[in-house]
């Protein structure tokens, strides 16, 4: 039995949406759940009879579905309704959804769902389908967040406070993973405390594959939970250590990986351009260890690597990378090439 009141099912959506004024009791919906991860309910409501109507609802847990005891603030959902309002006008009405409803007492909101037939980038690059524009887009759709927001001083006030991005990212990722590397509590120390202090852009938090909705070559960007003003690099790391990971799930066709890994940095750094980028991708390789690292032996393992052979050559690429400190993204790519 829950402890957090009100928890959405796809039984009591329909209620749930109409008490909100947002469907008629005699409408003809249906409701299925999505993967919501770890962290929140996500479901999918749709109007049979109507291709190409739907909308999604989210609603956060305050404790997540991970076997350790992982806990989060509920009213980060609040949060990432209004960054998606506030980002809508900048990366535009076709990158991100649109904000029907948000119920704070019940912390949750309804948004409208991405175009029928889109797949996450992650379901397709699992599926060994590499779309280099597509990875060049991530990167061109990061830098519009990143120098959209840079000199935005009401999104600054609005995101400054990075609880949540603590609760769901530094300490799962970071604290949890050092406390198991005692070897590299320093290099952890250093990389939060350099985290930190560096503030510059909304940063999303979570730019990752699988919150990427694929249609064509055109993404729609989801989960903006963590969403804070902070360290942008995070988000450049964030997204080349999944395509890292899944070239050495499936060495067969690396080299595929390690190229979208140039597409989007190329594509991500040339927008940015060389001033927003002095030291930017220094810190994007600090990072990229840390959460190499994270993703093995942190709160939230990647679930697709499993065999003890690839977790070693995953954990020494990336203590390699916190050691050593790649200054340029080939000096990182070249000890991954190492254990491959």
């Amino acid at each position: 039995m829950s402890d957090e009141g009100f928890i959405l099912t796809t039984e009591n959506v329909r209620g749930c949406l109409a008490g909100c004024g947002l469907v008629q009791g005699e409408e003809n919906i249906s409701a299925r759940e999505l993967g919501g991860g770890v962290s929140n309910i996500v479901l999918l409501i749709e109007w049979p009879g109507e291709p190409g109507r739907g909308w999604v609802v989210k609603q956060s847990l305050g404790k997540l579905r991970v076997k350790d005891d992982w806990r989060s603030e509920r009213s980060r959902i609040l949060r990432e309704a209004e960054s998606i309002q506030a980002l809508r006008p900048v990366l535009g009405a076709g990158a991100v959804p649109d904000v029907i409803h948000i119920d704070r007492e019940n912390f949750l909101f309804v948004m409208t769902a991405a175009p029928p037939g889109s797949q996450t980038w992650k379901d397709l690059l699992l599926a060994r389908r590499a779309d280099s524009q597509v990875a060049r887009n991530a990167g061109l759709l990061l830098a519009k967040m990143i120098n959209a927001s840079r000199e935005d001083a009401t999104l600054r006030s609005e995101f400054m406070d990075r609880t949540v991005f603590d609760q769901l990212r530094i300490d799962p990722y970071y604290r949890t993973t050092a406390s198991r590397h005692p070897e590299l509590q320093r290099e952890f120390d250093e990389l939060i405390a350099a985290n930190h202090e560096i503030r510059t852009s909304l940063v999303h938090g979570d730019y990752s594959p699988k919150n990427m909705l694929v249609l064509g070559e055109n993404i729609f960007l989801i989960d903006f939970e963590v969403v804070h003003w902070g360290d942008p690099s995070f988000d450049a790391a964030f997204l080349m250590n999944h395509l890292f990971l899944k070239a050495f799930h499936l060495p067969a066709v690396s080299e595929q990986f390690i190229s979208l890994v140039h597409d989007f940095w190329n594509a991500l750094s040339t927008a940015l351009g060389p001033e927003a980028t002095a030291g930017f991708e220094i810190m994007t390789l600090r990072h990229l260890g840390g959460l190499m690292l994270a993703r093995i032996d942190g709160k939230s393992p990647a679930e697709y690597i499993q065999d003890e052979a690839t977790k070693e050559k995953v954990r020494r690429t990336a203590s390699r990378i916190l050691v050593e400190g790649p200054q340029i993204l080939e000096d990182a790519v070249d000890l991954v090439k190492v254990e491959l």
